[in-house]
């Protein structure tokens, strides 16, 4: 009964209880707390998973003879498992090595082509009139990148915001958190997982930076970017 118990639970975690949480609109109001449960519930789903498999191993060896139908259950159990956690690192290596070697090319590009902000080192300008700003985050080596457009289409307190909310991410290494939940919604099959925790996670991480960003520069300035760059498309490249 107990892996039985477990391989549902496991499925649960994985399918209907994301796509009930997605439909939750108190997240949205406390972001980090929603991170908190997206990530709970993910590891939850492989922990539940992976005790299944452990667990038939015990329900195997209770029986002297066991039947051919409990060996041939366990055995697909346990590979399931092994396949989830064989996944999880798989992707983990992958993920973490590709995002490692993009981010050292991207930032080698801008500081190549963009022009130093006089009072902030880490950020780069580009001369691209499409308003546009990211980050690209590195442990004591981050890059703030803004394109001269979004200069020209804010004032100087709503840029302020827009800096803010981008060194709120970098300081929070929301990156990592992103990463994380990568990995997690890569462990489990196709078709046995929902895109709904990692799409609510780069929801969620966005809604921290503009609370950062909004403590520091005021409601307004933070609305007036919001406003200005919502629905912006991003420039080629």
């Amino acid at each position: 009964m107990t892996p039985l118990l477990l391989g549902l639970i496991g499925l649960a975690l994985a399918l209907p209880v994301p796509a009930a949480l997605a439909r939750a609109r108190w997240t949205l109001r406390s972001p980090r707390a929603g991170i908190v449960l997206w990530q709970s519930l993910a590891l939850a789903a492989i922990l539940a998973m992976s005790g299944a498999g452990l667990s038939t191993a015990l329900w195997l060896v209770s029986d002297d003879h066991p039947a051919d139908w409990r060996v041939g259950l366990h055995a697909a159990v346990l590979g399931f498992g092994v396949l989830v956690w064989a996944r999880f690192w798989w992707s983990a290596w992958h993920s973490w090595r590709d995002t490692l070697a993009g981010r050292e090319r991207h930032r080698r590009l801008v500081d190549l082509l963009g022009e130093p902000h006089g009072l902030a080192p880490a950020v780069r300008i580009l001369a691209e009139e499409t308003p546009v700003a990211y980050c690209i985050p590195k442990r004591g080596d981050n890059r703030v990148v803004v394109s001269r457009g979004t200069i020209e289409a804010l004032g100087e307190t709503s840029f302020d915001a827009v800096l803010e909310h981008e060194r709120a991410h970098v300081r929070a290494r929301h990156d990592l958190v992103l990463e994380g939940f990568t990995f997690l919604h890569r462990a489990f099959p196709r078709v046995l997982r929902t895109d709904a925790p990692l799409r609510q996670s780069q929801v969620l991480v966005e809604l921290m930076a503009d609370d950062a960003a909004r403590r520091r520069t005021g409601d307004a300035p933070l609305a007036r970017a919001i406003v200005a760059l919502a629905g912006r498309r991003a420039a080629a490249g």
